[in-house]
């Protein structure tokens, strides 16, 4: 079995990023949490699972350098992040410094601005009756997008299921699936849980549906 230690070096600042040999596709992968992105300029995977949090996957479609954040929060009122955040930083929960860090992660990392494409997935209303966290993230990275001029290449939001999501940056190729056989109930805790936590502290190629 691959160790950690063997796959390629990450780009600087993502080394807590939990990563693996990812056998089925036998690619590098990094799993991301609410409050992460992770930015590659390497042929890796990365994934999440979503409940009503977003993720974007960014790429420079031309040079193949991309990424993918997972948001809980739409945007924060407070003003800009300090020279300390990490990729890991709680300010990362909301969706505009999740957004902010990434792309600039990106276009340092060799990626150029006019070259950006955005998928996006998630924010699904995995609660019956609960509509309001999922709708305010699409709400929210939509006209992100829009007012940044960045174009959105496809998506996969709302619904009642989470979803898995793996996102090749080097291609562009997204594969998402519903878990239509997991509790919803699984992935709410979890979010619920996270939400509670930093509450507490400082603040292009194809959709595969499988």
């Amino acid at each position: 079995m691959l160790r950690r230690t063997d796959l390629p070096p990450v780009i600087a600042g993502f080394e807590q990023i939990n990563r693996y040999w990812d056998r089925t596709h036998q690619i590098p992968a990094a799993k991301i949490l609410p409050g992460e992105y992770y930015v590659t300029t390497d042929n890796e995977v990365i994934t999440t699972v979503l409940g009503s949090c977003i993720s974007a996957c960014i790429r420079d479609r031309i040079f193949g350098i991309g990424g993918m954040n997972h948001f809980m929060l739409p945007a924060s009122e407070n003003g800009e992040w300090g020279e300390h955040d990490t990729v890991t930083n709680t300010a990362n929960r909301y969706g505009n410094y999740a957004m902010e860090h990434m792309i600039n992660d990106i276009l340092k990392n060799g990626g150029h601005r006019r070259n950006l494409e955005v998928k996006i997935f998630g924010g699904g209303r995995i609660i019956q009756g609960d509509t309001a966290v999922g709708s305010g993230n699409i709400d929210f990275v939509r006209h992100y997008l829009e007012m940044e001029g960045l174009p959105l290449v496809g998506e996969d939001v709302g619904d009642v299921y989470p979803r898995k999501v793996l996102y090749f940056p080097a291609t562009g190729r997204v594969r998402v699936k519903k878990l239509k056989s997991m509790h919803n109930d699984t992935v709410f805790k979890r979010e619920r849980e996270y939400q509670q936590t930093i509450q507490t502290e400082p603040a292009s190629g194809d959709i595969e549906l499988f």
